[in-house]
């Protein structure tokens, strides 16, 4: 399924010699004019400025920089806690297959590499790809989330996968329904403080808006807590509201702390919208 070309800017100029897509912060012989410096600095004969040589009244040899073009590493850590096999108007499983493909078809497309890590209460190592430039792995990988078990207690796992991905600058999409106590919350993000993270939040209006305000509801704890009745009224309906209003205030506040403001996955995977967020944030 073609879902439509992810567009992405890190936050940082990243570094290292593999040719890529994206502003690096070394300078070399190669890629976009940047300025020029004497021949001294980047003794490179192939490079010389003849006009800027010509110019320099103290018969200085100048030689032209260019900023290299680099290639990053693109993750998606996904949260695989039994919440997460939600289904209201739509299945939060085929989101975050959709989610995935957009972002490993585009992430490979311009030679960047694609990694996978899923996560319940320890890292699930049956839904682990490295890193890898191959498209047809990392798109294959990213469709085969529909057929993986949510079943966790809780999302803890996300804590070892931070710190299997310490190291070198990532762009790091944190993806779940982030129902994780604010301690958890904080910790995963602190994690992952070096690099630049996107947190994908997956909600549905099933779950928050399309509340009655009168009548009995019954509700499944998907995480191990059972069946509850639930004799629905306003005043109950307005605590609920003010209850997700300060989970997701909760979440806002940690996530712009560390990284970016968490961007709202629901209905159906819109890579435009992805984009736009990614761009302005």
């Amino acid at each position: 399924m073609k879902t439509g070309d992810v567009v992405y800017l890190p936050r940082w100029r990243p570094g290292g010699s593999r040719a890529g897509a994206h502003r690096g912060r070394d300078a070399g012989g190669l890629g976009t004019f940047r300025d020029q410096v004497p021949f001294l600095r980047l003794p490179d004969a192939r490079r010389i400025d003849i006009r800027a040589t010509l110019r320099d009244p103290f018969e200085g040899t100048y030689v032209r920089r260019f900023e290299t073009r680099t290639a990053i590493e693109v993750w998606a850590l996904v949260d695989l806690s039994a919440s997460m096999r939600f289904e209201g108007e739509a299945s939060r499983a085929e989101l975050v297959a959709d989610l995935c493909m957009g972002l490993a078809d585009s992430a490979t497309r311009i030679g960047d590499a694609f990694g996978l890590i899923g996560c319940d209460d320890r890292i699930r190592e049956d839904v682990v790809l490295p890193a890898t430039r191959q498209r047809g792995l990392a798109t294959e990988r990213a469709a085969g989330l529909t057929e993986v078990d949510f079943r966790g207690g809780s999302a803890r796992g996300l804590v070892d996968a931070a710190t299997r991905l310490a190291g070198r600058p990532k762009l790091i999409f944190v993806i779940s329904d982030f129902r994780w106590p604010e301690p958890l919350i904080e910790e995963v993000f602190s994690g992952l403080a070096l690099h630049d993270v996107v947190p994908v939040l997956l909600a549905d209006r099933a779950e928050d808006e399309n509340l009655p305000s009168f009548g009995l509801m019954e509700f499944d704890d998907l995480e191990g807590g059972g069946r509850r009745m639930v004799f629905m009224r306003p005043s109950l309906r307005r605590r609920w509201h003010a209850r997700e209003r300060a989970r997701l205030d909760t979440l806002r506040h940690i996530a712009s702390a560390y990284g970016r403001p968490p961007f709202r996955l629901e209905g159906r995977f819109d890579a435009e919208a992805l984009s736009r967020h990614l761009m302005t944030t």
